[in-house]
């Protein structure tokens, strides 16, 4: 049976890092789970601990059932804030709301999703499980780079992409901030930790500074 790694066929996985890049990303289909506040704190560790179960259950369901495998794919993440400074500079992680995120394959439909879920209630189903959905997220063309090192980081980075590499393209923010952990950060050292920073645009109005966007 041949497993589809889907980070090697999708063009939107891959960036180098040091180099600023438009993508345009087709809708594709996740399970998802929300939440708010620090990332260091117990709802995001919560949020984790409900989303990996189901992910796993699915692929082996789909294995199984279908006769389709695939590789897992790496824990994701949107974030948001009132004030986009929180992200760039203060690093006011309080202030932060996320939805973390796990690809899964275009052939995984919702009575799928019923039987995972089932098989991960008989063992003991996390705190927030029922939380998790499955939902399609369009988000269109993109920006991003890899950041290699500790999300703290990231200002920096960020700051290159929003006020330079964006505003000087002639585009604006339009969606939520991305990001996809290649490295798995509960073992990975930060410094050595592999993170694409993922940004959704759109040409900037005219009049309209192009780095405006909220997010």
């Amino acid at each position: 049976m041949e497993k589809i790694d889907l980070k090697r066929q999708l063009d939107a996985y891959r960036a180098k890092r040091g180099e600023f890049r438009t993508v345009d990303v087709p809708p594709l289909q996740y399970l998802m789970i929300d939440g708010h506040g620090d990332p260091n704190g117990a709802p995001f560790a919560e949020a984790i601990a409900s989303l990996y179960p189901l992910a796993y259950a699915l692929k082996f369901a789909s294995k199984r059932e279908l006769a389709r495998d695939y590789a897992a794919m790496p824990l994701e993440g949107l974030w948001s804030a009132a004030d986009p400074a929180s992200f760039t500079t203060a690093r006011d992680k309080a202030r932060w709301d996320w939805t973390l995120l796990m690809l899964v394959p275009d052939w995984i439909d919702r009575g799928l999703l019923a039987q995972a879920m089932d098989a991960v209630r008989k063992k003991g189903a996390p705190a927030r499980f029922d939380d998790v959905r499955l939902e399609t997220l369009a988000e269109g063309r993109c920006v991003q780079t890899l950041h290699v090192g500790a999300f703290d980081d990231e200002g920096p980075v960020l700051a290159r992409m929003h006020e330079e590499f964006i505003a000087g393209a002639g585009l604006r923010m339009t969606g939520r901030h991305h990001e996809i952990y290649l490295s798995d950060f509960r073992r990975v050292e930060p410094a050595r930790r592999r993170t694409i920073l993922r940004q959704p645009v759109a040409a900037a109005e005219r009049g309209t500074a192009a780095g405006a966007g909220a997010r």
